[in-house]
């Protein structure tokens, strides 16, 4: 088998996480460094919670009494609500399930899809294999056997696994309003502590103008937003943690006593529903921890958690035992126990840490938001939008413009719509819960699935957190009302958004796939009407890894002439982070020598992205070079052999002829393989997922590859075009009412207003040939 890149059989897919040096101290140095990073764009979002949680679990009917019991039973949810969520289930397990480096809801759907066939999306089982897949063979548990052919069985079961999928998805980018919103208003609502007068709309104004500074900051990357908001993050923790101390021993050390689960047991059985009903307040202590994962492709596993166990949670815990020992005190500031608890000489530094901590915060789950919306739109799942990469050493790094405005936009409507922060904090508690839960329910089939570990443990990993999760987002969806409808509607119409989308996508690409012409009857239309072939080379685009597609026979017939070299080049985006530069072209020939014909699969990770259009240009045809190239050397060898054989009177074994190979998915119906008399040598790609590759060798074809070569180069100097289809995919006129408004209006109108496909690659317009069809689907 004989695949350019790498001329292993295997194609192996290189892990993406972070290169440090090579040192001991060099590691060390650039865990540090990304660990120092992380507080200005992680952990911003829980850090902030202090401000508003209190105020948030007493806005309803819970009250104080003259006893403590309600002040230690909240304190005591919410030490440990940190410590199970964000310490226990994200930072030690959650993040252990990585894939290659890269967190977030896609993540967990891809390592599924890996290691079964429960994938719906684009490519997941194409000809390709990923590195998971060819790990050593083992043997697995009859229990994680058998829900994985369950799965694998009902088609239905797949798609509600990727409407789950999408789910937890559209809940992230719907958290992606709310945070920034909530965050920003509670922080300035801190100036009327000292200015009581001040009208309430000079708060949401002063609110507008810090979310447009935030939003505006964004296109500097990552890498320098880290570095400018870290330096805050840390003096905000450092004060909050500060403060935490002095406010404990000052008012009421007795509030350690917290710590024992006991005050939980006795806060319900006081408080009965009026306790229930509170959750939703405490959930937002938790908030951003679905974030940490996320954002896990913008650093690596240990900086987060050192960052997190070290500073963090320390200083989280003390801020919320200082501020219910001050409530104990003065049980009247409830509504602004928070700059209330500040002592008179410190209250104006803290708020102005506290205005760009929120800053910081909002930071964590716009990066998130960048992260996922990216892989949502690699594996087919988001429309065609501008991702701009801002590091050049961490790939995970990037700006997306017209989310990061429509998010500011979104940001600014909440703020002035709803102007109160308790109805913003019903909205964004059942926001942030609903996506932790979905985590849950994925983490159940990675345990099983892709660890490997039995049922028992996945099931107490689900059931004890999931319960927990379960009780936050009961008394979460008792706010609906109250503003929890909001995240509903947005997660609803970006659920509908994003499945539309890919329904379309997919529709596309099987009429692409059934509509593809053999080679044979290709060359025989081709004959009929006189082709001509014209200087220079073309590459043709499409999604099909074989066959001709259906628009370039289209082209011909209305057109009969194409270039005298053509490469047939199919972009494919893996279930994998990153794609290793060596592993992403596999070369093939398509038909004999003499018609130069060529077939690329390019590979891509769900994580990268295509720049540089000219140098892609000019890897594909070294690639296309090396190919002709070891044809040539094969030929060869395979005559010197021959010689030798005949002298020493050996029976050889047959050589394999000195042609390229053709490139065939075995898989698709119907293969080349039909259309023209040849032999094959078929190779199993494998495992679970894997499609079969088979190399085609058509007989009697000749020529030399140091010929095409230059052919090949002197086509070149004439000129290259790009062919690429302009399609309009609409509903057949049997089909249903729904799905002819899901294809022809949702899908067309998303179609119409995302980025071209010729823009998305970057080919020139000088050079580019339209082809316009319409698919029936």
């Amino acid at each position: 088998m004989d695949v350019e890149g790498g001329g292993r059989p295997a194609v192996q897919l290189q892990s993406t996480t972070k290169r440090a040096a090579s040192s001991p101290w060099g590691l060390q140095k650039a865990t540090l460094l990304l660990a120092y990073q992380s507080f200005g764009v992680v952990y911003g979002d829980l850090c902030i919670s202090p401000v508003y949680v209190y105020k948030n679990t007493f806005s309803g009917k819970l009250r104080l009494h003259e006893e403590d019991e309600e002040i230690l039973g909240v304190l005591s949810l919410v030490f440990w609500s940190l410590t199970l969520i964000p310490l226990l289930k994200y930072i030690i397990l959650v993040l252990g399930a990585d894939d290659d480096g890269e967190g977030g809801t896609f993540a967990l759907y891809s390592l599924m899809c890996r290691r079964s066939r429960m994938g719906l999306l684009n490519n997941i089982n194409n000809g390709c294999l990923s590195a998971y897949n060819q790990k050593e063979p083992r043997e697995e548990l009859k229990s994680s056997l058998a829900i994985k052919s369950f799965i694998e069985k009902h088609y239905s079961l797949r798609v509600v696994l990727l409407i789950f999928v999408l789910m937890g998805t559209s809940m992230v980018i719907g958290d992606g309003v709310f945070t920034p919103t909530m965050s920003v208003l509670s922080a300035v609502s801190g100036l009327r502590i000292k200015f009581p007068e001040l009208h309430e709309n000079y708060t949401v104004l002063f609110a507008c103008f810090i979310l447009v500074v935030l939003f505006a900051l964004q296109h500097y990357g990552t890498h320098r937003v880290g570095f400018l908001f870290a330096p805050i993050l840390l003096a905000w923790l450092g004060c909050i943690g500060g403060i935490g101390i002095y406010n404990i021993f000052k008012w009421n050390p007795i509030v350690i006593r917290a710590l024992s689960p006991y005050y939980i047991y006795n806060f319900f059985s006081k408080a009965g529903k009026d306790g229930w009903s509170s959750l939703g307040g405490i959930v937002l202590c938790i908030t951003g921890a679905e974030a940490m994962f996320a954002d896990l492709g913008h650093f690596s596993k240990l900086s987060l958690r050192l960052g997190f166990t070290i500073v963090v949670y320390p200083c989280l815990v003390l801020a919320y035992m200082g501020e219910a020992a001050y409530l104990s005190k003065h049980r009247e500031d409830l509504q602004s126990s928070f700059y209330k608890a500040l002592p008179d000489r410190v209250f104006w530094p803290v708020l102005i840490i506290a205005t760009l901590a929120t800053v910081v915060g909002s930071q964590a789950i716009i990066s998130a938001t960048f992260s996922i919306i990216s892989q949502s739109r690699a594996l087919g799942c988001f429309p065609r939008i501008k991702i701009v990469h801002t590091s050049s050493h961490v790939h995970g790094q990037i700006y997306i413009p017209e989310v990061n405005w429509v998010l500011m936009f979104l940001c600014l409507a909440v703020t002035v719509g709803f102007r109160d922060t308790e109805m913003i904090g019903n909205a964004y508690g059942l926001a942030v819960i609903l996506v932790m839960f979905a985590t849950t329910c994925l983490m159940f089939l990675v345990i099983t699935i892709v660890w490997d570990r039995s049922v028992v443990l996945a099931a107490l990993f689900t059931v004890g957190f999931g319960s927990m999760e379960l009780m936050y987002l009961s008394a979460c969806l008792a706010k609906v009302p109250h503003g929890g409808w909001l995240p509903l509607l947005l997660s609803l119409v970006t659920l509908l958004a994003m499945s539309t989308w890919h329904y379309g996508t997919k529709k596309k690409e099987e009429y692409e796939l059934q509509n593809k012409v053999c080679l044979d009857r290709f060359l025989g239309l081709s004959s009929g009407i006189g082709l001509v072939r014209v200087p220079g080379v073309g590459f043709v685009y499409s999604s099909a890894a074989n066959g001709m597609p259906p628009m370039f026979a289209h082209f011909v017939t209305n057109f009969p002439a194409f270039h005298r070299v053509l490469i047939f080049v199919s972009l494919q985006t893996l279930t994998v982070p990153k794609v290793s530069p060596e592993e992403r072209f596999l070369v093939g020939r398509v038909g004999a020598p003499a018609h130069r014909l060529f077939r690329c699969v390019v590979r891509y990770g769900y994580k990268e992205g295509r720049r540089d259009h000219f140098n892609f240009e000019n890897q594909l045809l070294m690639k296309v070079v090396e190919f002709l190239q070891r044809q040539d050397a094969a030929a060869a060898a395979a005559e010197v052999g021959d010689y030798y054989s005949r002298e020493l009177s050996v029976i050889p074994a047959a050589p394999a002829p000195a042609h390229a190979h053709q490139l065939v998915d075995a898989d698709s119906a119907p293969p080349m393989a039909s259309c023209s008399t040849s032999s094959s040598c078929e190779i199993d790609a494998g495992g679970a997922v894997g499609r079969r590759v088979r190399f085609e060798e058509p007989r009697g074809a000749g020529g030399s590859g140091g010929e095409e070569v230059k052919t090949l180069l002197e086509e070149r100097e004439s000129g290259v075009s790009y062919m690429i289809g302009h399609t309009c995919v609409q509903a057949h006129e049997s089909s249903s009412a729904v799905k002819k408004f899901a294809v022809n209006v949702v899908y067309g109108f998303l179609r119409r207003n995302s980025r071209r496909p010729a823009v998305e690659l970057g080919i020139p317009n000088t050079s580019l040939i339209e082809v316009g069809m319409t698919y029936k689907v």
